[in-house]
């Protein structure tokens, strides 16, 4: 069985410690892909050199998380595009981008038009996107359904709405992450009721490490290695095999990301 990590931070100073056990670990658990969302300009070499270390293993994106576009965002962008061109065969995706609402308001507008750059880049790159979208749905999608020329694809990245919302990302030609929170007893109610009504051919499954750990290991560090367990709850909700939960899901990541 073998299952594809679609949203890791593995190259998280959280890791500095264990870095290469805990990319052991998910390998001896299965997980043989893992996608590595980048967060800032400051992060793109500890990224690279995850994917130089498990060439095999560690696929590198870049883009400008939400969180950190400022009133400067344009010159990180800049920064950005120009890793890209210089590392374009090490580059499996754009992102992370999107929008957050939840921290911070002040660079709304700034985050919006960082998130129509990405999605210029993927277009043009020919790469998934993978968007953030916390407590900022409705205008997430409203730019992707916008953006969207038939080229766009990629993943709204820890999705927990509902089955409408969800209807809404696949009819704009994008797949759901699935992460931590559909382990959740009560916050994952919602989710795992949507995940009963969706396809299995719209997931994907991600864990977003080191945030949003599974249960029974809500609160701790989160790490690759904890993806079956999300795989797990998606059968049980489904109620279908693990292996077939597996199959699935790696198939539709593997045909987003390499097109197989």
């Amino acid at each position: 069985m073998k299952l594809v990590d679609t949203h890791t931070h593995l190259f998280s100073e959280l890791f500095n410690e264990d870095r290469t056990q805990v990319v052991a670990q998910a390998i001896g658990q299965g997980v043989t892909k893992l996608f590595l969302p980048n967060i800032n300009v400051d992060t793109l070499n500890a990224m690279l050199k995850l994917h130089q270390d498990f060439p095999q293993h560690c696929y590198p994106m870049a883009g400008l998380h939400p969180c950190n576009v400022k009133e400067d965002y344009q010159k990180d962008l800049v920064f950005i595009e120009q890793w890209i061109a210089d590392h374009s065969k090490h580059c499996f995706g754009i992102g992370e981008t999107g929008l957050d609402y939840y921290w911070d308001k002040t660079y709304v507008e700034q985050q919006k038009k960082s998130l129509r750059v990405h999605a210029k880049w993927a277009k043009e790159k020919d790469m998934p996107i993978i968007l953030h979208t916390r407590d900022s749905f409705e205008d997430n999608i409203s730019i992707m359904e916008e953006e969207q020329d038939g080229r766009l694809r990629g993943i709204f990245h820890c999705f927990t709405g509902t089955v409408d919302e969800a209807h809404r990302v696949i009819d704009a030609g994008f797949l759901l992450g699935i992460g931590g929170v559909c382990t959740f007893k009560n916050s994952g109610k919602q989710l795992r009721d949507t995940i009963e009504e969706i396809d299995l051919k719209h997931l994907v499954l991600e864990t977003d490490s080191p945030y949003l750990a599974p249960h029974p290991n809500r609160g701790k560090r989160n790490e690759s290695s904890f993806l079956p367990l999300i795989a797990q709850t998606v059968a049980t909700v489904k109620g279908l095999e693990l292996k077939e939960i597996a199959k699935q899901t790696s198939k539709n990541a593997e045909k987003l990301f390499f097109g197989e």
